[in-house]
């Protein structure tokens, strides 16, 4: 593993899962939140650094769904297997991508004020008109699906567990057509200045369109590595 603040983390081996957290509430901010759990958020902290949002969550009210660092390293795989297939030099450190690309991609997992779980209605994707969740305007300006699917148990319909979910929609003149949905782990983390919703990182890659991704990193351009 490489310690520097730009490169790229290939060591993700601690995962969270559904289930939530015994005490909800974090002394601290956001940023402190992740620094604590480094080596969940190492590559996200890093992506935080050079997108140059670090005053964000260090110092603003928001909700984040936070992308654990193994979401990075997937999506970092995907480039370079493009760049390999095109004949192109590799990316070995998270800084040869444009810093407007890391704030792009971050600022779809950010929104201004502070929601937990209870504060999003249901959404269940074989009922969308009866149950559509609601779309929210993220601090880049893209919008988003976020609502919550109501699990049944014992035969009972919704009767059981409650878990979060944010969607991208790809077409905003049909947004109930082929969203990109990604399930949250652990939601309702608390700290100071406001809400973390920890997302799966088996379900997910970095940027939730993995072509988008390499599309905005490429066309704004990979920086050579430096030694």
């Amino acid at each position: 593993m490489v310690v520097s603040i730009t490169a790229v983390s290939l060591s993700c081996t601690k995962y969270y899962f559904d289930g939530g957290v015994h005490d909800p509430k974090y002394n601290g901010t956001i940023l402190d939140y992740m620094k604590e759990k480094k080596p969940f958020f190492d590559s996200t902290l890093m992506v935080i650094e050079l997108a140059g949002m670090t005053d964000v969550f260090q110092n603003e009210n928001v909700t984040f769904f936070a992308p654990p660092g193994g979401t990075v390293h997937n999506v970092i795989q995907n480039l370079n297997r493009h760049l390999r297939f095109n004949g192109k030099d590799t990316v070995s450190r998270l800084d040869q991508i444009k810093s407007e690309v890391w704030r792009n991609t971050l600022s779809q997992y950010i929104f201004r004020g502070t929601n937990l779980l209870k504060d999003y209605p249901q959404r269940d994707t074989l009922s969308y008109v009866a149950y559509p969740g609601q779309n929210y305007t993220s601090y880049g300006g893209d919008i988003m699906n976020i609502g919550v699917i109501f699990n049944d148990a014992g035969g009972v319909t919704y009767a059981g567990y409650r878990q979060l979910y944010i969607a991208y929609i790809p077409d905003l003149s049909n947004p109930q057509v082929s969203l990109t949905n990604i399930p949250v782990a652990t939601s309702d983390i608390q700290p100071k200045n406001g809400v973390i919703h920890v997302l799966n990182r088996t379900k997910h890659t970095y940027g939730f369109r993995t072509n988008a991704f390499i599309d905005q990193a490429i066309s704004a351009g990979i920086s050579p590595a430096t030694p």
